[in-house]
């Protein structure tokens, strides 16, 4: 072989190595853990009855801002919904505050929605979600292993009008 072949043969391995490291990325492997979620917005809170939980969620200025224009987010956004068990009366019901809202206790868990540029072209066009990849967290900020990330690409799907963005409503309207 001359050195030219050895040199495309490599080339070509490569690649494909290339691209079995980025196929075993997709997925909530790309999404830290936002440590600074808390300096964005706080655009929404949410009783959940069905799981008796107080939700808040975060997204930046930017994101706010193009959800205000109708435009899609912009790489980069995250998404964290903080997750917080409800106080609970004797029977088990969650308690609410003199507005109605449940009163948040301890944080269980944390879900996030991180865009980039370029995610989601490993997925079928039946899954993937634009750009986006969905993460869940412990309490302790570590993956939560258990979660079943496949149902956030199931629940987001519809929403592709909004930038498959359950809430993109709620940026809109946010301060």
């Amino acid at each position: 072989m001359t050195i030219r072949t050895h040199v495309t043969v490599a080339s070509i391995a490569a690649s494909a190595a290339l691209a079995v490291v980025l196929t075993a990325r997709a997925g909530g492997d790309k999404v830290a853990f936002p440590e600074d979620y808390a300096k964005g917005v706080l655009y929404t809170s949410v009783d959940r009855a069905d799981n008796k939980q107080y939700r808040e969620q975060y997204a930046s200025r930017a994101a706010i801002d193009a959800a205000k224009k109708g435009q899609p987010l912009p790489s980069g956004t995250v998404i964290t919904v903080v997750q917080y068990a409800a106080k609970l009366d004797p029977q088990g019901n969650p308690e609410k505050d003199a507005n109605g809202r449940f009163i948040k206790t301890n944080i269980i868990g944390y879900t996030v929605m991180e865009k980039r540029s370029g995610w989601g072209a490993e997925y079928p066009d039946n899954v993937r979600n634009g750009e986006w990849e969905y993460q869940a967290f412990k309490a302790d900020k570590t993956p939560n292993t258990a979660a079943n990330l496949s149902a956030c690409f199931n629940c987001h799907k519809p929403f592709d009008k909004q930038d498959f963005v359950f809430t993109y409503d709620k940026l809109k309207a946010a301060n």
